[in-house]
């Protein structure tokens, strides 16, 4: 059985599969259709995506994490979902500013969690 943690986690990357297809999804999917059509299909996705993200930082605050850390966890777990989809998706290059970027986030990880006890 997974660690309420380890299950939050697993949920948080649920959840932004499912954001990422919904914020960034209809350019690929539905890029002629009507506006109305690409709001209506991303309200949709992103329904799925709170079914999983609510739950996630429900069982994190049960846990004793902080806002702080909930946000963090949760742009880290975005930038790592995101760059695969743009790259495998949206056929985009792979730069080395995204690694970057994700250390600059684990230095935002290490001043977030540093002070927990």
């Amino acid at each position: 059985m997974l660690s309420p943690t380890l299950l939050a986690l697993c949920l948080l990357i649920i959840s932004n599969c499912f954001m990422t297809l919904a914020w960034y999804g209809h350019l690929k999917i539905l890029h002629d259709a009507p506006i109305w059509q690409a709001i209506l299909f991303s309200w949709c996705i992103a329904l799925l995506e709170y079914s999983f993200m609510i739950p996630a930082t429900k069982l994190l605050n049960q846990h004793g994490w902080s806002l702080g850390e909930m946000k963090i966890t949760q742009e880290v777990v975005t930038l790592m979902v995101f760059v695969p989809f743009m790259i495998f998706v949206f056929k985009q290059p792979f730069k080395l500013d995204y690694i970057w970027a994700m250390l600059c986030l684990m230095g935002c990880v290490y001043f977030v969690f540093r002070n927990q006890s």
